[in-house]
């Protein structure tokens, strides 16, 4: 039997674990589930995981094969205690019960004080702790050898100091969730951040923000009181934001063991450490309540500073004790032994623990005092009374949570779909950090439900699914967390910027301007944006580092681009308005040229930036993609070349620049197609132009794609196209509000397609012809049908034909007295009166003085 004695820093757990793997067999109980995690992952790596078993409330691990228990006080499965857990016939080796002392702690002090007088080992037991133990440990357990064991390090006082002034690897260590929120966002704003511990954080968050401090990845950890315990770090420097705390009780100030707990933290192994106090930490520095920094809890007095230093504490002199083995005949008798007073002068009665307040309120509803009847009954009440109240809301609120779990077990199991669907609705990641700290809260409830041998059906599928959720929630509590406490680009620059901003390395991922890996700004285009969410001071910075290097960056993307070009690759640039746009942003316009289809291609001011011969490679290329994209457009391009040509003569010309300039088409009664003479007319067909009965067109234009960009080639040009393009072209489409799209033709209530248009004139015309073939008379039937599937309606269908010079014969309404089906509307053609041909003039004498002049006229 060995007590091991001394302050923090002193190896007491790391000798604990030496002694445990020295045994066949051993058990360590921890006050906090995390340190019962940490020391279970090291010893797995030493004997294995099969041999090695995890027990707390919330979380068991417990391999067939396990010789080694790793243990929350609470859960040690100790013989003749009252340990919650499943108690075990198997004697261990060996035995150890850390932070002893906490026998003194009013609401947990009783299960330490037990573990003290029972728990222990069948070769070999070690009590951890303060020295502050040593006389309760003489007195109850005389037979134990105390070993007393130095600081491995020096802590001094190193007074007050203001945030701003705190050193690097620093802890702030504040006293509510405000004031940490507080603190933390001034680190944020002038020191990139800190990490946030609390001890309302599930342990996988707590560790979660506890490596992005020992990472270095930020520089300051702000944390209430429970960084003073199961929390190992490189700390150099312990801030104290005050000297007072609310225990449950009353507003108080630390005692001075609990001051050198905290203050501990600082100066791991053989590195020194020192203390101190948060200078301004009062109400006009908005980090908490009270007069300012004269406040009596905002500095060290000179004898704590000296106990601190010289780990001098007043003794215990009591520990908390409540009967471990109570009867269940009744809730009477079973409240009875709970309220005795100890027997022994060191201990004394535990103030009223949150379990005991629960059952003592539910004893007094008749309705729940009559559903506990028997022995048996009685044990299963007080132990669903002893589920922690993880959610921290106070006994009364607690107490109708057990009363509803109650009206459950009391009859026997819970079911799996309950709380499969109870675990199921606190499965949301969503909210802020109170709200995803609510839920973590409430499922390591069920956690410890789920956990309990006989209160759940499929207890080890519960289980992993309540730890699950808790690590789902737990991630996104830590993004959160990170989200709002820290600021890496800033911290990176405090720390790697130095004089120089050249020095640091820059690189692009994904569009993205990475600055020692941070974040500081976007290359859309060819044009450098700063993150709009940088503070005002880093932007000069962020400019400095990022010009350095930016103009390598841009040579390599316009390098790129280039190959993409000639490669015939499909780099996304887009002509949108007069622009052409890529990676969301402008590289080049388009201004008018010496004609409509040839646009003059200017480049942006955004690739001044560009080395000079790679910014000429990379106009040229545009000038080739620009090439490219309008090779749609290639039949205007020979309409327009035509129309230069000497043999086209004044009136072809004419009609060749207006299908150029109005998209390749035009309305025939406009176009003059009627004074071309045969060649002409030949030469227009060459060209792709078909000659309708209503309009002159080019079919391969009839396009989105090409009209499209005709449209906008023409607004670059300065000319009003009309209309607006549409993304689809079907064959028929109700009217716009203007009354026209480039490639329709009105039709009043509808528009029809040009070349759907023709089409159904030219069946027109073709029943019309077999008619008269067949000697019939003049007048034929035209069925409706074929435009009708085309989306005409007979109205809009019946405007076209009269447009095309087909009148309708209305037949004569059936006599009074008939009945049957209406004569059919027959149709009859007359020519729509076209433009007058010129007379020809005679033909002039060869030998005559106009002849050549004539030959220039036509």
């Amino acid at each position: 039997m060995k007590a091991v004695l001394g302050p923090t820093n002193t190896g007491k757990t790391h000798l604990a674990i030496e002694r445990l793997c020295a045994h066949s067999s051993g058990m360590i109980g921890f006050p906090l589930r995390l340190l019962a995690r940490e020391v279970y992952d090291r010893v797995c790596k030493i004997k294995g995981e099969k041999s090695v078993a995890l027990i707390t409330g919330e979380e068991r691990i417990e391999p067939r094969e396990a010789r080694y228990l790793l243990c929350t006080a609470e859960a040690m499965p100790v013989l003749g205690g009252s340990a919650e857990g499943p108690v075990t016939d198997r004697s261990m080796a060996f035995v150890a019960i850390d932070e002893a002392q906490l026998g003194a702690d009013r609401e947990r002090g009783h299960v330490f004080t037990d573990r003290l007088l029972h728990a222990r080992g069948r070769e070999e037991t070690m009590i951890l702790g303060s020295s502050t133990l040593e006389p309760m440990v003489r007195a109850l357990v005389p037979e134990a050898e105390i070993v007393t064991r130095p600081r491995f390090s020096t802590l001094s006082h190193a007074g007050a100091r203001k945030l701003s002034r705190i050193p690097p690897r620093s802890a702030i260590v504040a006293f509510s969730a405000e004031q940490v929120y507080a603190i933390a966002e001034m680190l944020r704003r002038f020191r990139g951040g800190a990490a946030v511990v609390m001890g309302a954080l599930s342990p996988q968050t707590r560790n979660a923000q506890v490596a992005l401090y020992q990472s270095g990845e930020v520089d300051y950890l702000v944390a209430t009181d429970a960084v003073g315990m199961g929390l190992n770090l490189d700390v150099e420097h312990v801030a104290f934001a005050g000297l007072a705390k609310f225990d449950g009780q009353r507003h108080r100030r630390l005692t001075t063991s609990e001051m050198a707990q905290i203050a501990g933290r600082a100066g791991r192994h053989q590195k020194d450490g020192t203390f101190g106090t948060l200078a301004g930490s009062g109400a006009s520095s908005g980090l908490g309540s009270g007069a300012g920094s004269s406040r009596p809890d905002s500095e060290f007095a000179p004898e704590e500073i000296y106990a601190i230093e010289e780990h001098r504490f007043p003794p215990l002199t009591r520990l908390f004790w409540r009967e471990p083995e109570p009867r269940f005949d009744s809730l009477a008798a079973l409240i009875a032994d709970l309220e005795a007073p100890p027997d022994r002068p060191e201990l004394v009665l535990a103030p009223q623990a949150i379990d005991l307040a629960v059952l003592k309120r539910l004893a007094e509803e008749p309705q729940v005092a009559e559903s506990v009847r028997g022995a048996a009954q009685v044990e299963r009440f007080w132990e669903v009374c002893r589920l922690p109240d993880f959610r921290q809301q106070g006994a009364e609120t607690h107490a109708r949570f057990v009363a509803r779990l109650w009206q459950d077990l009391r009859q026997g199991e819970l079911g799996a779909d309950f709380v499969a669907a109870q675990i199921a609705q606190l499965d949301r990641t969503g909210g802020d950090i109170d709200t995803l700290q609510g839920r973590i809260a409430a499922i390591r409830s069920w956690a410890y439900i789920a956990q309990r041998p006989d209160w759940v059906f499929a207890r080890d599928e519960m289980a992993a699914r309540a730890r699950a959720v808790e690590a789902r929630l737990s991630d996104a509590l830590h993004g959160k967390l990170t989200e709002r406490f820290i600021n890496r680009r800033t911290a990176v620059l405090m720390k790697k910027l130095g004089p120089d901003a050249g020095l640091l390395s820059v690189r692009l991922e994904d569009e993205e301007v990475m600055v020692e890996g941070e974040h500081i700004g976007s290359l859309r285009g060819f044009a450098f944006k700063v993150d709009p969410a940088a503070r005002l001071p880093d932007r000069k910075l962020l400019l400095a580092a990022a010009e350095k290097h930016l103009a390598a960056l841009l040579q390599t993307r316009a390098d790129a681009l280039v190959d993409a070009i000639h490669s015939g690759g499909a780099p996304a640039i887009a002509l949108v308005d007069d622009a052409l746009v890529w990676d969301g942003e402008r590289i080049a316009t388009l201004g008018a040229g010496r004609s409509l289809l040839a646009p003059v291609l200017v480049p942006d001011r955004s690739l001044d930036a560009v080395p000079g011969p790679s910014r000429k490679a990379l106009v040229a290329a545009l000038e080739v993609w620009l090439e490219a994209a309008l090779a749609s457009l290639e039949p205007l391009r020979k309409l327009d070349e035509a129309s230069r040509t000497a043999d086209a003569g004044p009136n072809l010309r004419a009609l060749l620049i207006a299908l150029v300039e109005h998209g390749g088409m035009t309305p025939r009664e406009q176009s003059g197609v009627d004074m071309l003479d045969k060649e002409r007319r030949g030469m227009l067909a060459r060209l792709g132009v078909r000659v309708g009965a209503l309009d002159v067109f080019v079919p391969a234009l009839l396009r989105p794609g090409p009209i499209a960009l005709w449209w906008q080639l023409a607004r670059i040009a300065g000319k009003s196209p009309g209309g607006t393009p549409l993304p689809d072209m079907p064959p028929a489409l109700p009217a716009t509000s203007h009354g026209h799209a480039p490639g329709y033709r009105n039709l009043g209530k509808q528009m029809v397609r040009l070349d759907i248009a023709e089409k159904l004139l030219r069946e027109a015309h073709e029943a019309r012809g077999s008619g008269r073939e067949t000697g019939k008379a003049r007048d034929f039937k035209l069925d409706p049908a074929r435009a009708i599937s085309m989306g005409l309606t007979t109205p809009s269908y019946a405007r076209l034909l009269r447009l095309a010079g087909f009148q309708p014969i209305v037949p004569r309404p059936l006599a009074q007295d008939a009945y049957g089906p209406p004569a059919p509307v027959r149709w009859r053609w007359r020519p729509p009166r076209r433009q007058a041909e010129q007379e020809r003039p005679a033909p002039l004498r060869a030998d005559s003085a106009f002849a050549a002049l004539a030959d220039m006229v036509r």
